[in-house]
């Protein structure tokens, strides 16, 4: 009897191998292939057994090796020669991870498909970072937004609706915009002053807080020579920083090696 194929939609979470689900272990344990975005570190790579088919199609803002079209017919192309097929994503693959769109493509082509959550961007790198994203007394809710758009297009963000002073905002792939972001931000009445965390490469060994405000955002990226992948904060929660930023550093992968 013939197992079908099936491809795995698996977030990797935002870089500590500690913080894969058992699930997203296992599935990239067992893989006969792993599609593979550039946000996947090299120690959660390095998890995969040395025999497994791996492919890479990882893209950058202006600069992708593999159009996402085409990422989404080799997905369907794999499906017909193996029997499970690992897409692994940094972060989650539902949020700002084109996850929905090949999950779309598989369905409309009659492949079966799974979706494994990942730890979020946001949630890991404000936790590493010492941010409660919510807290009581000083943020009733939290905001996730993509920072950037498709083909380089203009921000179309609903300005005013990110204005609240008791909403973190939570800016993914943010940094080529953060002039903006800044501005229109402060035009639609968020305070200058309010308290901004920029975290490079959170969750791993080169983790990298910078802590600035909200008008002076643009000077501290430049300033601090920031680079991606990094997660801008936006909110009054960025001050407890100082009192819980409890990562120093000691970075040690908490899963082995695969064989």
């Amino acid at each position: 009897m013939t197992t079908a194929s099936c491809v795995y939609l698996v977030g990797a979470g935002p870089g500590d191998p500690g913080l894969l689900t058992v699930k997203a272990l296992e599935l990239i344990q067992s893989a006969d292939v792993v599609v593979y975005d550039r946000l996947v570190t090299s120690e959660i790579l390095s998890l995969i057994p040395r025999d497994v088919t791996r492919i890479y199609v990882g893209k950058k803002s202006g600069r992708h090796l593999i159009p996402q079209d085409e990422i989404n017919a080799l997905l369907v192309r794999l499906a017909g020669s193996h029997i499970k097929i690992v897409r692994l994503k940094g972060g989650d693959p539902f949020l700002f991870g084109r996850g929905g769109e090949e999950a779309l493509y598989l369905a409309r082509h009659g492949v079966t498909f799974e979706i494994v959550p990942g730890i979020t961007s946001a949630s890991a790198c404000s936790a590493y970072a010492g941010i409660p994203l919510t807290h009581r007394g000083i943020a009733r809710g939290v905001q996730f937004v993509t920072g950037h758009c498709r083909a380089d297009e203009p921000l179309d963000l609903d300005w005013p609706s990110l204005a609240s002073e008791d909403m973190t905002l939570a800016v993914y792939m943010g940094l080529v915009n953060v002039q903006e972001i800044a501005s229109r931000l402060i035009d639609a009445g968020r305070r200058p002053s309010t308290p901004v965390a920029i975290i490079e490469n959170g969750s791993t060994a080169d983790q990298r807080s910078v802590m600035t405000t909200l008008v002076d955002l643009p000077d501290a990226v430049i300033r601090e020579s920031v680079e991606a992948p990094a997660m801008i904060v936006i909110g009054s929660v960025v001050s407890l920083a100082n009192e819980l930023n409890w990562f120093q550093f000691e970075y040690e992968p908490v899963i082995k090696k695969a064989n």
